[in-house]
């Protein structure tokens, strides 16, 4: 099974190295990587360069702004059966690929998400986000897929079967971003099982809670994830958002 990892790029000079260094070190053989640059105009792209030499890598560029734009560029150009959603300030550990492929042998599953380590948060607020998506984020799972009314991705720790998501359309490129991820997991659900993992934990940056503050983040996501099941509009305060800001 062929993976297709994803990194959506927008002026992301300080962190993608890492996660690029990160995704080549996997244990799973099978994959590329595909970069997309979303208008940077940092160093994102002389940085992405030097690993251009490895095979497994592409770098495109998507010009209408947006995090979605990006990815579905990406998906356009995979080779995958599997999307493999990654954030470009994420350090995905070696067996990241291996155990999100692994439940893709049960051909009822069209999805696969876990939580977020904020590896350079404060420590409260690293073990509180922690336990959060390892116990809330399980129940909600499993409670909106027993009641079919959708599902939880976790937008840059997902793992997408690439068939499900063309069934649905691709990403959904009138939203911007909080509501993205919950958006893409309602349509694709229509297709198939997509499983909350407690096992599958990804590293990934907190700079959105230190710029913007910890409970105010949340309440947008909390918002955007509760409206989006109840079929609510998504107010503007919630979609307004490019993939991360500076």
């Amino acid at each position: 099974m062929k993976i297709s990892v994803i990194i959506p790029a927008y002026n992301e000079e300080r962190y993608i190295a890492k996660t690029i260094e990160a995704i080549l070190k996997q244990d799973y053989p099978d994959f590329e990587v595909i970069v997309v640059n979303n208008n940077s105009d940092d160093g994102t792209v002389a940085v992405v360069s030097p690993f251009l030499s490895d095979q497994r890598i592409r770098l495109i560029h998507e010009t209408a702004q947006g995090l979605l734009f990006a990815r579905n560029a990406g998906l356009h150009a995979a080779k995958g059966t599997v999307i493999a959603q990654l954030d470009a300030d994420c350090i995905p550990d070696q067996q990241w690929l291996s155990l999100g492929q692994s439940y893709f042998r049960d051909p009822a599953v069209v999805g696969v998400s876990g939580p977020y380590n904020y590896y350079d948060a404060t420590w409260p607020e690293r073990v509180l986000m922690l336990l959060l998506q390892k116990i809330i984020f399980s129940i909600t799972s499993w409670y909106v897929q027993k009641t079919k009314k959708g599902a939880i991705l976790v937008g840059g720790n997902s793992f997408i079967r690439v068939s499900a998501l063309q069934k649905a359309g691709g990403y959904n490129t009138r939203l911007q971003f909080y509501a993205e991820d919950t958006d893409t997991a309602l349509r694709i659900a229509k297709y198939g099982k997509v499983i909350y993992s407690r096992s599958l934990v990804i590293k990934t940056s907190a700079r959105r809670f230190a710029t913007q503050g910890f409970f105010a983040i949340q309440r947008k996501y909390n918002n955007a994830f509760i409206s989006m099941i109840r079929g609510l509009p998504i107010t503007q305060e919630i979609t307004e958002e490019t993939i991360h800001p500076r």
